[in-house]
């Protein structure tokens, strides 16, 4: 039986597992297996790879898209340039298994973005910077839409929650949260940034996807904002980690 995953630190907000064995049923594949891997460091996720010989490949998510790059042997230039992953294939082709690193966040926020962006949908702002963060970023500057991050510390080049108005929301028409405020369960949390400067132009595209309606999402549509969740992305990402995963 193939075995393969998703790795992270508290997985009860994920549908990964619940869109495999779907995928598995419905696709009469009976020789896969999909399991979640809740792990308290990148250690433990070595320590797996090492247990589980069946364990052919696994989904990365919070909060160790990037520090999980410590181990991995062997990985793609789009994750040498984000600096991030989301998939680990596992090769045993020796004693010793090698991990190479992918990501599909960037195929799935870019496949999900393109269903419905506009053409004045030009300009930015990632609200975060972490490996979800990154992957938005790195699609952005493939389709040439310019853009900011936005932080809560000081980081050179991005603003700071505390220093947005209407004035600066207005102007950018695109914004993507790539934070975990609002998932599951904490579904009261959402990001503080003026929603008042939102409009009928405006393309709010939240990462999460459990809740289908976060509060940002919700805030946006006050508004009269285009909205995306998450599980679009989810899916294309999905798919795309099982084809690498597949693919000898």
């Amino acid at each position: 039986m193939r075995l393969y995953g998703l790795v992270g630190y508290s997985l009860k907000y994920s549908f990964s597992k619940d869109f495999f064995d779907n995928k598995f049923i419905k696709e009469g594949i009976t020789d896969a297996q999909f399991s979640n891997f809740e792990m308290e460091d990148v250690e433990s996720i070595s320590k797996l790879v090492k247990e589980l010989p069946q364990l052919n490949g696994f989904t990365v998510t919070i909060p160790y898209k990037t520090s999980i790059l410590s181990i991995i042997n062997r990985m793609t230039e789009d994750v040498k340039k984000i600096n991030a992953l989301n998939v680990v294939k596992v090769k045993r082709l020796g004693e010793d298994p090698e991990l190479e690193g992918y990501n599909t966040d960037t195929y799935g926020f870019e496949r999900s973005l393109l269903n419905h962006i506009k053409s004045y949908h030009d300009r930015a702002l990632i609200l975060g910077m972490g490996g979800a963060g990154k992957a938005v970023a790195f699609v952005l500057e493939k389709l040439g839409i310019h853009y900011k991050y936005v932080t809560r510390t000081y980081n050179e080049g991005a603003f700071l929650y505390d220093h947005l108005s209407e004035e600066i929301i207005a102007s950018y028409p695109l914004i993507v949260n790539a934070t975990p405020l609002g998932m599951f369960p904490d579904t009261d949390s959402f990001p503080r940034i003026p929603y008042q400067g939102i409009s009928n132009k405006h393309f709010l595209f939240d990462l999460v996807y459990n809740p289908a309606m976060t509060l940002f999402l919700k805030k946006g549509k006050e508004h009269g904002a285009l909205l995306q969740n998450g599980y679009q992305m989810l899916c294309y990402q999905a798919e795309e980690a099982w084809r690498i995963w597949n693919d000898r």
